[in-house]
């Protein structure tokens, strides 16, 4: 229009002929001479208020079949939006509106552009299509927020964790200690817990604590971790290193929860985490609400709508954070955690386990399948034993008990019995004394039981508590010297003997 003004200002203002005006404005003879028929016919005639005569009335007045088109067009926020849903296509919203409209509505070449157009107006990070309830983008924020002592003044730093769903951007945003696996974890039950409802897919950062091996194809994922998605029904799909465009999502909420949140609290002064978390809640309420450039609806709205109806259900059970190890099982048939035994099915001696812990279980998988599961124990040098877990002869060797040893015992001898009893009482449970019982006991069939039974008396009276000293008593033949007899041969005299005189 710039060009047309030109052209009535020069050919009323000026001699020039309309080639020369077409040479010196660089447009075509016919563009002058069409013009200015328009204008005459018009009766629009140069100089005139600019004020009242802009660029767009001078298109009406001279080309008024090029006003804007009256094909009808749909609202692009509703295509955006539908698009976001399963199954749905550009091509079936094309066809939709086509049988809305007939014959004047665009064809699906010029209604993909024009909606490419509209796109063209959002955010950045709004470009994309994301499927409704299908994503959620999640991260720690670069910025910190000041933690200061109200006791000793130290001031520490709270770090912000932020998650954004896909399609809304609806947004939630916690502050943590630290940006360790429990704080991720967290992060994530805490968002889900906000949201009422679980997505289909996680994207992440990729920090150690979740990521414990980067790899573009195939990253490797901390097991904790993997527990958590699996416990809500999701799977995880890592963002690569150094490429903040696989979250843009989450880029772009950090970027507002720093503008919006931290930037409004930055004077405040908190003393614990739970009071920033309280004002962190009330600023994040305000930015959902707020209504977004575009979109014409704003976070919480677009998430009540399209979001929340598409993701699934939280699970009916709380998920409770757990750790995973390796562990070898022992030649017992148990292994060891933190110092305490826990036992395992006898057939699985010697191979590797994965072991689940938790606050109050110990659960261990043998291939992927769960083999054997115990209450939580912190007794070191102990052990929890299942006994299913045991061989058939170890089952018949737990059969025993104090009394009844004590009473097979005492078909040797009373001698016996006391001190097999004796043997049990020593020791800080009575099962560490069953093999030494049962092994003295057993001595009868090969010295008998009468020599057993002196063995015993000799023991006893020797305060010999063991099965080594009733054994080495047999071996020697001691039982059969008589202790009452007081008769013993002299000493011989000998240089080497200095009698009583020498120590006067």
């Amino acid at each position: 229009m710039r060009k047309t003004k030109d052209i009535l200002r020069l050919a009323q203002e000026t001699d020039l002929t309309n080639r020369q005006i077409a040479r010196s404005l660089n447009v075509s003879p016919s563009t002058v001479a069409e013009c200015l028929k328009r204008a005459d016919a018009a009766g629009l005639t140069w100089p005139f208020d600019p004020g009242e005569m802009d660029e767009g009335r001078i298109e009406e007045i001279l080309y008024p079949e090029k006003k804007a088109p009256t094909r009808p067009l749909p609202e692009w926020k509703d295509v955006h939006r539908e698009l976001s849903r399963k199954g749905v296509t550009l091509m079936l919203l094309w066809q939709e509106y086509a049988e809305a409209n007939g014959d004047g509505c665009y064809s699906y070449s010029q209604f993909a552009r024009r909606y490419a157009a509209w796109t063209r107006s959002l955010e950045v990070s709004m470009r994309q299509v994301h499927k409704a309830g299908e994503k959620v983008f999640s991260d720690f924020a670069g910025q910190t927020l000041a933690i200061a002592d109200a006791k000793t003044g130290e001031v520490s730093q709270a770090h912000l964790f932020v998650a954004a769903m896909g399609f809304s951007n609806y947004t939630y945003v916690e502050a943590f200690a630290s940006e360790q696996l429990p704080c991720w974890i967290a992060g994530h039950v805490n968002a889900f817990a906000h949201f009422g409802a679980a997505p289909e897919i996680i994207v992440c950062d990729n920090p150690k604590a979740v990521v414990t091996k980067a790899d573009r194809y195939e990253p490797e994922l901390n097991r904790t971790f993997e527990d958590m998605a699996e416990h809500f029904c999701c799977v995880i799909i890592p963002a690569r290193v150094g490429k903040p465009k696989d979250k843009p999502k989450v880029e772009n909420a950090v970027l507002q929860a720093e503008r919006w949140i931290l930037a409004p609290l930055r004077n405040r002064v908190f003393h614990s985490i739970a009071q920033a978390n309280r004002a962190i809640e009330e600023h994040l309420v305000w930015l959902n609400d707020r209504r977004m450039r575009g979109m014409d609806a704003s976070r919480a709205e677009l998430f009540a709508d399209v979001d929340r109806p598409a993701m699934g259900p939280l699970p009916e059970h709380p998920y409770e954070f757990a750790t995973w190890r390796e562990a070898r099982v022992n030649i017992d048939y148990h292994v060891e955690i933190d110092g305490h035994y826990y036992s395992v099915p006898y057939h699985l001696v010697r191979e590797k386990v994965d072991v689940r812990l938790t606050k109050g279980t110990v659960e261990i998988c043998h291939r992927g399948k769960r083999v054997a599961s115990h209450p939580r124990s912190f007794s070191r040098g102990k052990a929890t034993t299942t006994d299913d877990h045991r061989p058939a002869a170890h089952k018949a060797y737990l059969e025993w008990t104090p009394s009844r040893i004590v009473s097979w015992a005492n078909e040797t001898g009373p001698a016996t019995a006391k001190l097999v009893d004796g043997i049990m009482r020593s020791k800080p449970h009575p099962e560490m004394g069953y093999r030494s019982c049962l092994g003295i006991i057993r001595l009868s069939g090969k010295y008998g039981p009468e020599r057993v039974e002196a063995a015993s008396q000799r023991a006893l009276s020797a305060s010999a508590f063991s099965y080594q000293s009733v054994k080495s008593i047999l071996k020697s033949g001691l039982d059969r010297i008589d202790d009452g007899d007081d008769e013993r041969p002299p000493i011989p005299p000998h240089d080497n003997l200095r009698g009583p005189d020498y120590y006067n």
